[in-house]
């Protein structure tokens, strides 16, 4: 709104300019003076008419006390001839001989405002030309070699990583240590890994470490509506860098520009496959700078174009996993260094707690902690808060707002307790750290089960167990109340894909053997995409199904076997929790070793109303 105006008020000075020259050109400022006679001048001077006289040469202007100029024309006579023949006036002015700047200024005026305005209309147009020209130029962001940046050490979680970038930087610094053995160094690395691991952190602290001039873009940035803007974008880009020489320059997000050719529907001419092949060329054609190092971000390597990929472009391949639990400790020191933490917590439990998080997830899990202690007035972030953030994080934030009946706020109390007694009972379960049944998100309650440690491996039992801890929600609610609710559909859910993944893909059916089912193939003219395809008959699809209702159903059984024994603790634990809403930690395995009241009759079953 604010240029709107701006724009039209310049228009508006400016009709008003050449409205002011055009008068000035049609309508001087001075009359053009009488002609008198010398005779005339007399007699005015006699009568005292005259007002002023100014003396230019052998011209005389008068000025009559009415105020109207009058001009005499006195021929060859000079003032002193006129005077001798009787004219005599006391107020001679004698302009001063030589050239007259301000009637010069004062003649040119006219053409100096509309030269002015000229100027100004062609310095607009101009303006708006480099406007429209600037499309083809660069848009990364260059951050000097001397700005303040993170280094190496604000990075945990991904010592591998580290190691791999390292090499860039230790030849920025001292490049004839290499030169000398013949070896060059790679000329682009690609950074993958899922979102949130620190890749764009990574290329921040390596280019911190080497202390040179780091572009960054986004791959996004180079493709426009206009033909031929990215390619020459590309152009300007490696110019810039070819100048700041030694550099870095990343691209993040580079599957958005360099996904692999012939994906789209444009064919040759499209403009995200000249923005790519002009990449291509910049990064190893005929004119080559080893001393600019391209360093590019994603986290779908499986789309890029085979050509980008391979050596001499992207040598490297560093990959950035979710940290295990050694990482997690090291990213939530990082996190929580310069914040004020209480004696009591243990950053080595929170790691044990937060398996499957990214350093962003840990990043924000210490922000959420140091946001819950402001709020509730306290000087140093406990360990409370760090577990909360954790529930946040995972199942989002309190909802203290929700009314839930105390009939339902029962039945989420046993739902819950389901799971963890029969995770507790289980040989190859994770043990159980929390249980809460406070509505979160979606949620009415959650069971939170801690690791003892990473694992990459899983074996059957260990997914039969899963299956078991997943059903027991739902077998809990129906020995209870001899009912079921919708409270297990998510449950449901995760078991069937399991059991499926476990059939289909991870060979674990005795009935079908150790195979695969279902044909993954790539579309290409979609963009690559994943399309699953059947490559089985009807009668292995109706083993399959067969196969996963076994699993689940073996499941449900053990963890209806486990429940009807133990019930007396289900029925104890489901009290205490549906009166405390939240149980965890020592306080949980304390009321596990507690002993178990004798149960009456009465309590032996609770129909479910509704």
């Amino acid at each position: 709104m604010k240029s709107s105006w701006r724009r039209s008020s310049f228009i508006y000075v400016a009709i008003i300019i050449a409205a002011v020259v055009f008068f000035l050109f049609l309508f001087p400022m001075s009359a053009k003076p009488t002609e008198i006679s010398p005779g005339e001048a007399i007699a005015m001077a006699q009568n005292n008419e005259i007002e002023q006289i100014i003396v230019d040469g052998d011209t005389l202007l008068i000025t009559t006390t009415e105020g109207t100029e009058l001009k005499t024309v006195v021929g060859n006579l000079t003032l002193v001839e006129l005077q001798e023949l009787g004219f005599t006036s006391d107020i001679i002015n004698i302009k001063p001989s030589g050239f007259e700047w301000s009637g010069l200024l004062i003649s040119f005026l006219p053409l100096l405002l509309l030269g002015a305005l000229l100027f100004f209309l062609f310095r607009r147009a101009q303006g708006a030309n480099s406007q429209a020209m600037s499309f083809g130029r660069s848009r990364a962001r260059l951050f000097p070699a001397n700005t303040p940046t993170v280094t190496f050490n604000d990075v945990a979680g991904v010592e591998e990583a580290k190691e791999e970038v390292y090499e860039v930087v230790d030849f920025l610094k001292s490049r004839e240590k290499f030169q000398s053995l013949g070896a060059r160094i790679p000329k682009g690395m690609l950074l993958i890994g899922p979102p949130g691991t620190g890749k764009t952190l990574l290329a921040r602290a390596t280019a911190g470490e080497a202390g040179v001039p780091f572009f960054s873009i986004s791959g996004s940035e180079f493709v426009e509506m206009f033909v031929g803007v990215g390619a020459s974008r590309v152009r300007d880009l490696f110019d810039q860098a070819r100048r700041n020489t030694p550099c870095i320059i990343f691209i993040d997000e580079i599957d958005a520009v360099g996904r692999h050719r012939g994906a789209g529907l444009g064919g040759s001419h499209d403009e995200r496959e000249q923005t790519l092949n002009q990449i291509l060329v910049e990064m190893d054609g005929f004119d080559t700078n080893t001393s600019v190092i391209v360093l590019a971000a994603t986290n779908r390597p499986d789309i890029l174009d085979p050509a980008l990929l391979r050596p001499g472009r992207f040598d490297r391949r560093v990959i950035l996993d979710q940290p295990d639990i050694t990482g997690r400790s090291a990213i939530l020191k990082v996190h929580a260094n310069g914040k004020p933490l209480d004696e009591t917590v243990d950053l080595e439990v929170l790691a044990k707690g937060t398996a499957g998080f990214s350093g962003a997830d840990l990043a924000n899990l210490v922000n959420e902690a140091a946001i819950l202690s402001a709020r509730r007035g306290k000087k140093a972030i406990e360990m409370q808060e760090l577990e909360e953030s954790i529930d946040r994080v995972i199942a989002g934030p309190e909802r203290k707002s929700r009314r839930i009946s105390p009939r339902e706020k029962e039945i989420t109390a046993y739902h819950e307790t389901g799971h963890a007694l029969v995770a507790r009972m289980l040989p190859n379960a994770d043990p159980v750290h929390k249980i809460s049944i406070v509505a979160r998100g979606m949620t009415l309650g959650h069971t939170r089960q801690l690791p003892i440690e990473d694992r990459y491996l899983l074996t059957r039992s260990q997914f039969e167990d899963i299956l078991a801890t997943l059903m027991g929600g739902h077998t809990a609610e129906k020995i209870i109340f001899n009912e079921v609710t919708t409270g297990a559909q998510n449950d449901i859910e995760q078991a069937t894909k399991l059991a499926r993944k476990m059939v289909t893909d991870y060979g674990m059916s005795a009935k079908l053997g150790p195979r695969t089912f279902g044909h993954k193939e790539e579309l290409v003219f979609l963009g690559r995409e994943i399309s699953e395809q059947r490559d089985y008959s009807d009668k292995v699809a109706e083993q399959i199904d067969e196969e996963v209702h076994d699993i689940i159903q073996q499941a449900y059984e053990t963890a209806q076997k486990i429940l009807t024994e133990n019930k007396p603790k289900l029925i104890q634990i489901a009290e205490k929790l549906h009166a405390l809403e939240t149980i965890e930690g020592e306080s949980l395995e304390a009321l596990f070793n507690e002993p178990v009241a004798e149960t009456s009759p009465e309590t032996a079953s609770i129909p479910l109303t509704t």
